[in-house]
């Protein structure tokens, strides 16, 4: 996939950035930057194309095996203290209110997060960016601290939806609407109106459109959204400790080859049952079995990059199944993801 080149912005000026923050080269990416905005390219392009676009594009190449998981990691802090010398030579004087961005508790993917930020900023919010994890006690009580105008949440995973409904129900308890954003909110954010929220954006300047021209939405303080989660989400939240254990003592039985697995493996092994466990509980929560199907479909295909067999995925997907008999929503889904890598 190739990056979406700005009117203002050349191919080279993109294949150089990316250089350098692969690179991990982060004064040569804030001197490219910096240039750029001296030459009067808005600060905008500058976080939406060149480090937007350029951080989509790092996702790709881990995905396909060409960028290993530090190097990933490298290129977005570089990326992050680019967009922090970009802010720093911008002053824009507010007045459009106040508004708090945060990430929904166990949500890490804070980039995308702070490049909304200071794309408000730059549109006269006053913004309280509060990072990354934000549990939901911490962010009702800045809330109760500040008296915001709005609050935009940032959910990148669907596995972290249980845990953004949690905060929108309290964000709209306390009498603060909610904009949320990022693709764990589903297709057209889908999920964001299921959970109660005000509105949703797909991208930030989306965002930035929506609450300049039509914000803020109506909006009843105690209303506190679609129950969602029923008895199998629960549980599979209460028992994947011991579905992943089980999962791991039965492995050498149907995978010989496990027995040769060294701590490594192992570890990685259980991480990977342990996201199966984590998307097929968000599957249920939302009542979706495409959450899980497309997961399952997206893992094949990054092991396949990888030189794992799917074969692999399948036992994985088996022995998580064989523990959920009883319960038919489950079962379904993972056949749908079975039926979806084939085989």
């Amino acid at each position: 996939m190739s990056i979406t080149v700005s009117s203002a912005l050349s191919p080279d000026v993109f294949d150089s950035y990316l250089t350098l923050v692969g690179d991990g080269d982060e004064r040569g990416a804030v001197d490219l930057a910096i240039s750029l905005l001296d030459a009067g390219v808005p600060a905008q392009r500058i976080i939406v194309d060149l480090i937007g676009g350029t951080q989509a594009r790092v996702g790709e190449l881990w995905a396909s095996n060409e960028w290993g998981v530090a190097r990933e990691h490298s290129a977005t802090a570089v990326s992050e203290r680019v967009l922090a010398a970009v802010a720093s030579r911008t002053d824009v004087p507010g007045g459009r209110g106040r508004l708090t961005l945060a990430c929904v508790d166990g949500e890490w993917h804070g980039l995308p997060a702070r490049m909304l930020a200071e794309l408000l900023r730059l549109d006269g919010w006053r913004v309280d960016f509060l990072g990354a994890s934000v549990p939901g006690r911490h962010l009702i009580t800045h809330l109760h601290q500040t008296g915001p105008d709005a609050v935009a949440l940032s959910c990148m995973i669907p596995t972290r939806l249980p845990r953004a409904h949690a905060a929108i129900t309290a964000c709209r308890a306390a009498g603060v609407p909610v904009i949320a954003g990022g693709r764990g909110f589903g297709p057209a954010g889908k999920y964001a109106e299921q959970l109660g929220a005000d509105a949703w954006a797909a991208t930030g300047e989306q965002a930035v459109a929506r609450l300049a021209s039509d914000w803020p939405p109506s909006f009843v303080a105690d209303d506190p959204g679609t129950f969602l989660g029923d008895e199998e989400y629960t549980h599979m939240v209460r028992s994947r400790p011991q579905l992943i254990a089980t999962a791991m003592d039965r492995l050498p039985v149907v995978f010989p080859g496990a027995h040769h697995y060294d701590q490594a493996q192992i570890d990685a092994t259980a991480e990977d049952l342990g996201h199966i466990a984590d998307f097929l509980a968000a599957a249920l929560y939302v009542a979706d079995d495409q959450i899980f199907v497309e997961f399952v479909r997206w893992t094949a295909e990054v092991l396949r990059t990888r030189g794992v067999p799917v074969s692999a995925l399948r036992v994985g997907l088996r022995l998580i199944r064989d523990q959920l008999v009883d319960f038919p929503a489950a079962l379904r889904m993972i056949d749908g993801g079975v039926a979806a890598i084939g085989g």
